[in-house]
């Protein structure tokens, strides 16, 4: 059986790739770093972001395992127009995958992005990986595997938030588990 540990980012200081985390992001990335310790962790693929990587560095430090950087692992940009409704166009395309705002990604174009890394991480060798990303990018992995998660499981998204995908004889289920 093959695990995949997928985290959201840690509380960051705005959407900015370059923004980090907060005091208090910086306190959860510790707890995660707890969260992972009796946990044997072979591979971390983080988020290009500051704040996917500040998320993750203290477990990493800990591990002594390098953090790869995946560009695939971006948070999906709905619109380089800023909408003032931008939640309801959000959640239109949880229910139409292929909508698609100017110059932003369809809901489907983000979920093959980060099902190609997973899909990777699966045909590897390796047990156990983490992948840290966002929130929008994490939700349309999770409705992949289950087409109920939707709009409003991407609200009850906590920073951070962990689900553990396993692959076990090609079937792959997900479970929160950060609570």
């Amino acid at each position: 059986m093959k695990k995949i540990y997928v985290i959201r980012h840690c509380e960051a200081d705005g959407q900015p790739p370059e923004a980090q985390l907060t005091d208090r992001g910086l306190k959860q990335a510790l707890d995660l770093c707890e969260f992972f310790a009796n946990i044997s962790i072979e591979r971390i693929i983080a988020s290009p972001y500051k704040r996917a990587i500040e998320s993750i560095q203290p477990l990493a430090k800990r591990l002594n395992v390098e953090v790869e950087i995946e560009s695939k692992l971006t948070e999906r940009v709905l619109s380089t127009k800023n909408f003032s409704d931008w939640s309801e166009k959000l959640r239109t395309t949880f229910d139409d995958m292929e909508l698609k705002f100017e110059g932003g990604e369809s809901s489907l174009d983000a979920m093959n992005r980060i099902v190609e890394v997973v899909e990777n991480v699966f045909n590897s060798n390796n047990k156990n990986t983490i992948i840290v990303t966002h929130g929008n990018l994490m939700s349309l992995l999770l409705k992949h595997f289950n087409q109920k998660f939707g709009f409003n499981d991407w609200k009850n998204l906590s920073n951070p938030d962990v689900y553990l995908l396993k692959n076990e004889n090609n079937k792959v289920t997900s479970e929160r588990l950060w609570k």
